[in-house]
């Protein structure tokens, strides 16, 4: 008797893609030898690397630098490029290089794992990804050596520069040195480099391509790209001048005023979606802790490396209150409509976002001793996929790991996931049916 043919649809199928890199990720990094004490780290911890590197993340149990042997790390960094580029670039890459022919259905999950609108062109978008992914990374890496060669000998300098470059520009922020970038506070070299990668690969791979193709002429540029532009530019600005104004007389004291600026800016930057840090973040006020919990529930853009809820998510819906307070009924800008159906999913998406920020929350300040901030920064930090961290991941019970391990995942599949399914249900037949309207009060 033959078995009966799963057939599943895309969005499952990016999701179990997720779920098996992190499985596979998960027994090898529980292997002895990637451990540096020649020691299992645990099932457990292990899951908790592997889901942090897949989902580009960079929350950590064990500390990559001097807990994990050759192995482990290369490990780590090869779950970052896979997850970076997601299940679905990797596969067509393989497919490409095997010459096999790419069916429809793949072109399918291809056009929803790059958010494309259409599947015109959408092999050759991959193709753009992967090339323009290692450019970048190779650019990065070379700008990289040049201060990590003369510190660290040509071997090593090589293999941090390369490893670092791929997770800045996959947002990921797992580091080699142990204690992220905090010895290079003040390097232009490093911070410039580090914060190129990281914006290039939160901009998203639609946004580069576009922005390649039609230099840098903004009348030209699609209306995505503008708003992913013009909303990036705002977060990092005003990032910038919040963190440079209120951590000035605290974690900024110590620093002369051109580290202050460079060191605000990387704050700014890294809080989006990156997970590195050149100052402690335990260190911060909370109203910094707040503020950058907001930025990484933000997140990067569509079609990126970064998770969150997404820059354009944010633009639509400010777009909107700005359409009711002027008593329009049209969301607009840039002399364009925005359908009401991408209004309603990007409503949706926040309010579910949050409602997921606050039940990860309350359930770990159930099971932790930790300050609330600190745990609401840690929520943010795991659904955004973000990496940044106020205290030691290993102080966590198991409970409140298997939910940050949850919501790493969630982070990186969720909001891909949602959105394809809201347009799914909206591309449905419309009823028929109209109901008499019905009065109600709000606000």
């Amino acid at each position: 008797m033959k078995g009966k043919h799963v057939n599943l649809l895309p969005t499952q199928i990016l999701a179990l893609g997720f779920a098996v890199m992190i499985l596979v990720g998960t027994l090898l990094l529980s292997l002895p030898i990637a451990s540096a004490n020649g020691q299992s780290m645990g099932f457990l911890n292990a899951l908790f690397e592997a889901t942090s590197a897949v989902c580009v993340t960079g929350l950590a149990v064990v500390n990559t630098a001097y807990d994990l042997s050759i192995f482990g790390q290369i490990i780590i960094i090869l779950l970052i490029q896979m997850g970076g580029l997601g299940f679905m670039t990797m596969a067509a890459m393989v497919f490409l290089l095997m010459g096999k022919k790419i069916t429809l259905k793949e072109r399918l999950i291809m056009q929803e794992a790059l958010n494309h609108f259409s599947l015109e062109g959408v092999v050759s978008l991959t193709k753009t990804v992967i090339s323009t992914t290692f450019i970048i990374e190779g650019i990065g890496a070379l700008l990289l050596a040049l201060r990590f060669i003369p510190m660290l000998g040509w071997a090593k300098g090589i293999y941090f520069s390369i490893f670092h470059s791929i997770s800045a520009f996959c947002n990921a922020g797992f580091d080699l040195f142990g204690n992220s970038l905090m010895d290079f506070t003040g390097d232009i070299i490093i911070n410039f480099t580090i914060m190129g990668l990281i914006i290039l690969g939160g901009l998203g791979f639609t946004v580069i391509t576009d922005i390649r193709r039609k230099r840098f002429n903004f009348r030209r540029w699609s209306f995505h790209t503008k708003l992913v532009i013009i909303g990036t530019s705002i977060l990092i600005v005003s990032g910038f001048v919040f963190y440079f104004v209120v951590e000035f007389n605290n974690m900024l004291k110590p620093y002369k005023f051109p580290t202050k600026i460079l060191t605000a800016l990387f704050q700014s930057v890294t809080t989006r979606t990156a997970g590195f840090y050149t100052i402690p973040q335990e260190g911060l006020t909370p109203a910094s802790k707040l503020f950058t919990s907001i930025l990484m529930f933000i997140g990067a853009s569509p079609a990126s490396t970064g998770g969150g809820i997404k820059t354009t998510t944010v633009v639509v819906i400010l777009l909107m209150l700005k359409s009711v307070a002027k008593g329009k009924n049209d969301v607009e800008a840039f002399e364009r409509r925005i359908s009401m159906e991408t209004v309603y999913r990007a409503v949706s998406i926040f309010l579910i976002s949050i409602a997921g920020l606050v039940l990860v929350t309350t359930i770990i300040s159930i099971v932790e001793d930790i300050n609330f901030i600190d745990l609401l920064y840690e929520a943010a930090s795991a659904l955004g996929t973000v990496g940044l961290a106020t205290f030691d991941n290993a102080e966590l019970k198991t409970i409140s790991k298997i939910f940050i391990i949850i919501s790493m995942y969630m982070g990186r599949v969720g909001p891909l996931t949602l959105t394809v399914a809201f347009a799914r249900l909206q591309l449905r037949k419309k009823s028929a049916v109209r109901y008499p309207e019905g009065k109600v009060m709000v606000g």
